[in-house]
């Protein structure tokens, strides 16, 4: 017979101090750790698993007010560093936190890891060095069930070069940091971890995170594997009534006639709605994805820019030298770039999600641009990508994209969906002369032709004349929608990918919002087809998310005046008769 489980009580026991285990970093107590009690709490760290046995761990117990001092002020030096490395909108955030308690604990312990140790054939570490700060990762994990069964709080504090704090504490230099934690008493074990109630982040249903037998394939033990797309169909419902009917109501009382803020209005209420509360909370932060992918009609001559473009522009977007950059940072949003098909190899790259489902469409003049099992697999990458965001903390959605010749897909798309003439739809990309223009139209034309495609069936435009990026920004507005977090549409990509994800779940179109009116042609005929009024019509024609972010502060400002607004009874103003 197998070895028997512990009785439920204990078990019990085990799973509790797991769940309510916190990173602590506020409401410490100044009450001093009995040594019986952190002895308890360094043996059970002691007793932690390791490769190959081989116990790299080292626990350096800090008590010395000038020592934490002095580790405070690299924690401090650290913290004004990577707040200047952030988004404003994020940084405001950021501001509001507190990320360390290294003077308000009474005992600081630093975990290390010894890569020596075991000397130089250590069991598990032939092909694998980095086991050993896992294995005294594993430490600190014991470490913290151990001080939370002990009624005491742990915060660990990663603001440090780990150089400098191996100076500071005079460490070997041959030693890793592993961890600094400050231990202590607190005043209350917090419900949900803190950064959850600041709103920083989201905790991740277990359910994205498993998947049985390959990757990718989402089951939880004893359920049937669950299809991404399907399973996000399932959560996206519409605007709450209720919410909806409070924002009308209260847009009546602010102090301002009826009406006159006009658009703004409608999407304070459309805000309200998707939140589910009047008022609804300020969008902020938010974030603009652009998804990038090569199209195989390049090689029809569409347009004069050659196809390496698209992978130069991501290094671009990845250095900070493109519009998309400056009036991301302007509005205080955070870039994410994703590599949902460049045709080229791109290195490895801080800010590079690498999603690629294959390096570039076919020439769809010739074939389908992707099969139906890739055009899913690219819905998924814009799926998991805005669950990603939202899950990191983001409140607003922002398209972009990237693509030399993701134009021609695009109007192909609308010229399905809308039923207009390739002629009417088909502008001019990147700026293309008559020629190339009348060329490109042909190209859409015979495109159409040559597959039929069914616009009831849009997976299968998707896969016959769409792009990479195409498919994944339905993915990203089927994510934001299920997660009731509003979409800000860029130009006319966004509108072709929210014609295909309308016709997959017409109420995700709850979830958007129209940023601005592109100068191409195909774009209005889009936003006219799903009822979509553009905040912003400058005729731009650029991509990469800039529409949508100078769209931001409006819509931002719309929540934040249904939030900020008084009405007439609360301000002492009198109504009209």
């Amino acid at each position: 017979p197998a070895a028997p489980a512990y009785p439920e009580t204990d078990r019990e026991a085990v799973h509790r101090v797991i769940r309510e285990r916190r990173d602590i970093r506020n409401g410490f107590r100044s009450d001093p750790v009995p040594h019986e009690v952190l002895l308890r709490v360094l043996e059970a760290a002691h007793t932690a698993p390791s490769v190959g046995h081989s116990q790299p761990w080292d626990f350096l117990v800090i008590k010395n007010e000038a020592t934490r001092r002095r580790v405070h002020e690299l924690a401090e030096a650290q913290r004004d560093a990577y707040a200047q490395s952030l988004p404003k909108g994020r940084a405001k955030q950021f501001k509001e936190l507190k990320i360390e308690a290294i003077l308000d604990t009474p005992v600081n312990i630093v975990v290390t890891a010894d890569p020596t140790r075991g000397g130089r054939h250590t069991l598990g570490r032939h092909s694998q060095p980095q086991m050993a700060p896992y294995s005294s990762a594993l430490a600190v994990e014991n470490l913290w069930l151990a001080a939370r069964a002990e009624g005491l709080g742990v915060g660990w504090v990663s603001f440090f070069d780990e150089r400098e704090l191996v100076q500071a504490l005079d460490l070997p230099e041959h030693l890793e940091v592993v961890a600094y934690l400050c231990v202590g008493y607190v005043d209350e074990f917090p419900g949900e971890p803190e950064l959850v109630q600041h709103g920083w982040s989201k905790r991740r249903p277990l359910a994205w995170v498993v998947h049985e037998e390959s990757y990718g394939r989402r089951a939880l033990p004893g359920e049937d594997p669950h299809d991404l797309l399907s399973e996000t169909l399932e959560r996206i419902r519409p605007l709450d009534a209720k919410a909806l009917g409070e924002a009308w109501e209260r847009q009546k009382r602010m102090t301002k006639p009826a009406g006159s803020l006009g658009m703004l209005e409608i999407i304070s209420a459309q805000l309200c709605g998707l939140s589910r509360q009047c008022p609804p909370a300020v969008p902020e932060p938010a974030a603009v994805a652009i998804f990038a992918g090569d199209h195989g009609v390049h090689a029809q001559g569409v347009t004069p820019w050659p196809q390496e473009v698209t992978g130069q522009m991501v290094a671009n977007f990845l250095g900070g030298g493109a519009v998309c950059n400056a009036f991301a940072a302007q509005v205080g949003a955070e870039v994410c770039v994703v590599d949902a098909g460049v045709a080229g190899e791109l290195p490895a790259t801080p800010g590079l999600v690498p999603r690629k489902v294959r390096p570039g469409t076919a020439d769809f003049t010739q074939g389908p641009a992707m099969s139906r099992e890739e055009a899913l697999r690219a819905i998924e990458v814009g799926i998991d990508t805005a669950r990603d965001l939202v899950t990191a903390g983001n409140k607003a959605l922002l398209t972009g994209e990237m693509g030399i010749a993701n134009t021609t897909s695009s109007a192909a798309i609308i010229s399905v969906f809308t039923e207009m003439d390739p002629a009417e739809v088909t502008g001019r990309g990147t700026g293309i002369n008559d020629e190339t223009h009348a060329r490109k139209v042909d190209v859409v034309r015979h495109a159409l032709e040559l597959h039929r495609p069914d616009p009831s069936d849009p997976i299968g435009v998707l896969a016959a004349i769409g792009g990479l990026e195409h498919a994944a920004l339905v993915g990203y507005i089927l994510g934001g929608a299920s997660m009731r977090t509003p979409v800000i549409l860029d130009g006319v990509s966004a509108g072709a990918a929210a014609l295909i994800a309308r016709a997959i779940a017409p109420e995700a179109l709850a979830a958007c919002i129209a940023g601005h009116r592109s100068s191409e042609p195909g774009h209005a005929a889009a936003l006219t087809k799903l009822g979509l009024r553009p905040l912003i019509d400058l005729d731009l024609r650029l991509g990469e998310g800039t529409g949508a972010l100078l769209a931001l502060p409006v819509v931002q400002s719309a929540a934040r005046a249904m939030r900020e607004v008084a009405t007439f009874d609360a301000a002492g103003v009198t109504e009209k008769n």
